[in-house]
């Protein structure tokens, strides 16, 4: 808990940083058109990625293969659209590297490891009918 209170303090300082130091490099109005831009890019690919992500998920299940892959694209898909939409340039690298399917697959292992360990201590627990 204590490191999330952290990161909530810390990323909002640093997004406010490069986006300041970004309009002193580059302008103001091109720094506003990139975060605009990505926000844009970021509610487009929400509705688009995650349609297709539910659409995956539901031809696993209709074919009786267990879904596991499509919800985890999908979700990381998902999240990398709404960190996209996130003002600042660092969440916007994020969420680009979440929605790329090339590198999304760098975030999988992680993923799983942290699914594993929480169904080790109980934390998750599957039910199947």
């Amino acid at each position: 808990m204590r490191k999330f209170l952290m990161l909530l303090i810390a990323v909002p300082i640093v997004e406010i940083a490069v986006v300041l130091l970004s309009g002193k490099l580059i302008g103001a109005i091109p720094t506003l058109l990139l975060i605009v831009g990505t926000g844009v890019l970021g509610v487009y690919l929400a509705k688009t990625k995650g349609l297709n992500a539910f659409q995956q998920l539901k031809r696993e299940i209709e074919k009786g293969r267990a879904p596991g892959d499509a919800i985890i694209d999908g979700v990381l898909t998902f999240i990398g659209s709404i960190v996209l939409i996130l003002p600042g340039f660092i969440s916007d690298i994020i969420g680009i590297l979440l929605v790329i399917p090339i590198t999304r697959k760098l975030f999988k292992p992680a993923i799983y490891y942290w699914l594993r360990k929480k169904m080790k201590n109980g934390q998750i627990i599957l039910i199947q009918k």
